[in-house]
């Protein structure tokens, strides 16, 4: 049969998702990047926050009418607004015609006939990018923050073996990728539980001298309270592995992140990025905050501006509370009213895109090494990025007057010409 999956939610998602595909191809199926010409539609769902949730629930429903229309004959739901809700779901979308948490890929297999088979297969979907893509190497977390789902919905910390890693990651380098983004829900806790001993170090070690010189290596998510010098050293030394981290801070009073269980101090926070533009004034910073926590005054408010002034983060992404069902800042007093957390979120953002414009001109005239992701062949222009710039989440930079030899997948010089707070403007080097 030809199947439509719709991967929503992170980048660990999608994993999943390429897990799924590679087992439906597998057991016979065709992938197909079009609902309107698929037998079976399938979405794995996130159910994170309640944003992605209602995303979720939205996606659902649209490929339920298209199973009304006589357009589909099966629909499916899978991943974390399973794990996080399936009873509750399965009451109140009856026509759904099979459901699979995270990772129980066989019950989909099953549900189309076929005989699952019990082992790791991948592949790309039909509209990601081959050229960027995504290892995870662990699932799960055991950090039981306060505001966080994670935990409840996908278990404790499971960490993939090394070998396991090596042999995926190189066959997704010989499937075309160029850039790797090493994903977890907390890379800094990886192999402990393998091995007894944080391991991040030593997986880098090893896709290092396993992949081919010309691959980027790029690490998401780390949560700050296990980072270490030698860490921050051994990022900025890397020969492939590009001097860029994602830190989620969340916050920085300290009153505040006692509140929500994060195991440092803004002094400790602090001492972490110093660090890093101490071994490599470029190094790439990205964080991620969250404001209106219970209990956030305008003092609390306040110390977060303040460092994020002082650290001066090349990126930012920062969000509103919300009250998860089922976490323990739910039941908190002192709730924070929308309108001051949209008011206090707005702030924050403006001093952050004044800061990232100010790091994006550090950068001008300089010549950078650019991934190719976009050409226009017609205007002689094409989109890309740096080690500086994360896929999805950050900016890109835009090349001008591209050599007409230049493929997409392919990494040139570029001098930058402009700066703007997200992306950047260059030119090619010939």
């Amino acid at each position: 049969m030809k199947v439509y999956c719709l991967s929503l939610g992170c980048a660990k998602n999608r994993v999943d998702s390429e897990c799924l595909a590679g087992e439906l191809e597998r057991a016979g199926h065709m992938l197909v990047d079009d609902v309107e010409s698929a037998d079976v539609g399938i979405v794995n769902t996130c159910g994170f926050i309640q944003p992605a949730s209602e995303e979720s629930i939205a996606a659902i429903l649209d490929l339920e009418q298209l199973k009304r229309e006589g357009k589909l004959k099966k629909i499916g739901v899978v991943g974390c607004l399973v794990n996080r809700y399936s009873d509750d779901l399965i009451k109140e979308i009856p026509s759904v015609d099979f459901w699979a948490r995270s990772e129980d890929w066989s019950s989909v297999i099953k549900s189309l006939g076929g005989v699952p088979v019990n082992s790791r297969c991948r592949v790309s979907l039909p509209s990601s990018s081959k050229f960027t893509r995504y290892l995870k190497i662990s699932e799960g977390c055991g950090n039981k923050c306060t505001y966080c789902t994670i935990p409840g919905i996908r278990g404790g910390l499971r960490s993939l073996p090394i070998d396991t890693l090596i042999s995926e990651a190189d066959q997704l380098v010989k499937e075309g990728a160029v850039e790797l983004c090493v994903v977890g829900q907390d890379l800094t806790v990886y192999g402990t539980d393998l091995y007894g001993k944080d391991s991040l170090i030593s997986l880098i070690d090893e896709l290092e001298s396993a992949l081919p010189k010309n691959i980027w290596i790029r690490l998401l998510y780390l949560h700050p309270s296990r980072i270490t010098g030698k860490l921050l050293e051994r990022v900025a030394s890397g020969k492939q592995v590009l001097p860029y981290l994602d830190i989620p801070i969340q916050h920085a009073d300290p009153e505040i992140l006692t509140a929500m269980n994060r195991k440092i101090s803004p002094d400790e926070l602090s001492s972490i990025f110093t660090a890093a533009r101490r071994i490599n004034e470029d190094f790439a910073l990205r964080t991620t905050c969250m404001v209106g926590f219970p209990g956030e005054k305008k003092t609390h408010f306040d110390n977060l501006l303040d460092f994020a002034a002082r650290t001066r983060f090349d990126r930012m992404g920062a969000f509103a509370f919300f009250p998860e069902e089922g976490t323990e800042a739910e039941k908190m007093n002192g709730q924070v009213s929308e309108a001051v957390k949209q008011k206090r979120l707005k702030k924050l953002m403006v001093l952050q895109e004044e800061i990232s414009l100010e790091r994006q001109q550090l950068f001008e005239g300089r010549v950078m090494d650019v991934l190719v992701e976009r050409i226009d062949r017609e205007a002689s222009f094409a989109e890309g990025r740096s080690f500086r710039e994360a896929p999805e989440v950050d900016g890109l930079v835009e090349i001008r007057g591209v050599g007409e030899k230049v493929k997409e997948g392919d990494i040139v010089k570029v001098r930058m010409t402009e700066a703007m707070p997200h992306d950047m403007v260059g030119e090619e080097l010939r």
